[in-house]
């Protein structure tokens, strides 16, 4: 509960005012069926029609009044729950988004969607129902016992015997749906997996025919998730009707009872439909009560999900650095060296990177290579701190990387990967991504040495052509080269191509190296490829062996030392040989 005080702390004057209209509408409430009594008694039976009159205006401006109170305090919880789920869902987002990768490997995509947006609409009922019912629910039952007592206290006993039965009733079903309403949420995250992969992967199961398949394993999914759901409901359903039960039981136990005590004349006729009035009062309050309870006991689940996220700390902590030191960097210093550094992924007992040393200075480039699996693209990802090695020390711009705040050492990092990440807007919108204040100049020169400029310019919108979501609209090679771009316009010191130019043919590649090893001031940059034709001009190469470095050198030097490459070389000339001798078919 700790972790949503802050959330709910701007609404305090609704989590007043709310409760309180419903305790004068609650108050109001309890009086009517003494009103009732007085119209039999002193106007019906007596036959005064005054007395009913009065009586009844009365009873109208009573419930007038209640339903003003009752109008506030809806709205009051309304204004509290929306209010609140707006904070919570924003602080959740900004939470994950300062979490390593490494946690939300551990949380996972599904999950972390399903929390934020399910189990936060959960505790946004929970606070609605709470503001409407935190008063009134208590305030009617005990007010309905202590005018029963009033009306005749040996009667009233059949009240109090039942209440025992009934919250034996609510710790049986609590005690058990608490913990089925928790693996209900992990069913539905599992099924938010399912339903994400299929959706993404759609093209991959048609290609391979797995329609059947998927749809049996969405099913299997699905139907566990509905056999979860039948028996939560199940037992929470069973509170409604057992708490109906024992009222309906003491109705029956007063009539019954009452019936004796008129006839002794220890009672009225209004005062038996009063009583009666009351019992019904505290029955419609516990049916409430019990389906409050059902779902104060699925927020509870969602509550302690949502906890897990709040209560995770980034791993990659930022130093508090004054602006002098955060802005001062050593000169003539390598532009981002490796010493001994090793790597390993959490809950992983084996090394990704072991031992890794080496130095890149500025407008150096640096090549990258290795089988898959070697840790090249897990190399790079230790330079802008998406991860922290597990031992050893990694230097940008002559400072360790933990030195800098996590915004300002990315700030003079650009990346593209071979998993091009584009977002729904124009071509222009999606490179100004990686620097809002580019301008238009700058804009077309990146295109260009991205090799981009070509087909960009084809359209007839030119940059404000449209980009659908995920980049859709566009080939894979064009998603990369608009990457690239959008990494060049931030004028970074560092430059990281991750297999980035993978869906690009020779030509295209080669014509965006010729640009980039072209440009005055270039930065820095790693390259990582498949291709030794990739690499081959970088001024040095990585090697990479089961990460550890197999060899480091020019492409002449790592040909005459490193085992390794020397045989991807060969195994890739002689692939182009095969491509370049096979006959063409027109």
């Amino acid at each position: 509960m700790k972790y949503l005080l802050p959330y709910l702390k701007p609404y305090k004057k609704q989590f007043v005012a709310g409760p309180v209209s419903k305790l004068i509408e609650a108050a109001l409430e309890l009086t009517l069926p003494f009103y009732m009594a007085r119209i039999i008694d002193g106007g019906i039976i007596a036959g005064d029609r005054g007395v009913i009159k009065n009586t009844g205006l009365l009873m109208v401006l009573i419930i007038s009044v209640g339903l003003i109170s009752a109008v506030i305090c809806q709205y009051s919880a309304a204004v509290a729950s929306q209010g609140f789920g707006k904070r919570l869902r924003s602080a959740l987002f900004s939470r994950v988004g300062r979490l390593s990768f490494a946690r939300l490997d551990r949380f996972g995509a599904d999950t972390l969607s399903t929390r934020i947006i399910n189990d936060v609409t959960q505790l946004q009922n929970a606070v609605s129902m709470f503001i409407r019912l935190i008063i009134r629910a208590p305030l009617i039952c005990i007010g309905s016992v202590i005018a029963a007592f009033m009306l005749d206290a040996e009667l009233a006993l059949v009240i109090l015997a039942a209440m025992p039965l009934f919250a034996l009733i609510i710790f049986v079903i609590m005690r058990v749906s608490i913990p089925l309403y928790k693996k209900q949420q992990e069913k539905l995250d599992r099924l938010s997996g399912i339903l994400r992969e299929n959706l993404s992967g759609v093209r991959v199961i048609r290609a391979f025919v797995k329609t059947n398949d998927e749809k049996k394993r969405f099913f299997c999914q699905s139907d566990e998730f509905a056999a979860g759901a039948d028996r939560v409901g199940i037992i929470s359903a069973m509170l409604s009707p057992a708490t109906m039960l024992i009222m309906n039981g003491a109705i029956i136990a007063v009539i019954w009872f009452g019936g004796f005590r008129f006839q002794s004349g220890e009672m009225t006729q209004g005062e038996i439909i009063a009583f009666i009035n009351y019992i019904a009062q505290i029955l419609n309050v516990l049916i409430v009560s019990a389906n409050l309870i059902v779902l104060f006991t699925r927020a509870h689940a969602s509550l302690g999900r949502i906890g897990e996220i709040l209560s995770s700390e980034p791993d990659l902590r930022e130093m508090e650095l004054t602006p002098m030191r955060s802005e001062r960097a050593a000169k003539n210093a390598p532009v981002v060296s490796f010493s001994g550094v090793g790597f390993s992924y959490s809950g992983s007992g084996e090394m990704a990177l072991k031992d890794i040393s080496f130095a890149l200075m500025p407008g150096e480039s640096m090549g990258i290579i290795g089988l898959t699996g070697s840790g090249k693209s897990t190399l790079v990802k230790l330079i802008p701190r998406f991860y922290d090695p597990s031992r050893g020390r990694v230097e940008f711009l002559g400072r360790d990387v933990k030195d800098y705040r996590l915004s300002e050492l990315r700030d003079k990092i650009g990346v593209a990967e071979q998993t091009t990440r584009l977002f729904t807007g124009t071509i222009e919108s999606n490179i100004r991504f990686g620097n809002p204040g580019a301008s238009t100049g700058e804009i077309k020169k990146a295109c260009a040495v991205a090799q981009a400029a070509e087909f960009i310019e084809k359209k007839r919108e030119q940059y404000g052509a449209p980009v659908e979501r995920g980049g859709r609209n566009l080939s894979g090679g064009q998603r990369q080269r608009l990457a690239i771009a959008r990494a060049l316009v931030r004028k970074p010191a560092l430059l990281i191509l991750d297999d980035a130019g993978s869906a690009l043919d020779y030509a295209t590649e080669a014509a965006l190296y010729k640009a980039l090893y072209s440009e005055k001031n270039r930065p820095a940059m790693i390259i990582i490829s498949q291709r030794i034709s990739s690499v081959r001009a970088a001024g040095r190469i990585l090697v990479l062996d089961e990460g550890r470095a197999a060899g480091f050198g020019t492409h002449e030097e790592l040909l005459e030392t490193c085992g390794i490459y020397k045989e991807i070389y060969h195994m890739q000339n002689r692939e182009d040989r095969h491509c370049e001798k096979k006959p063409r078919r027109d």
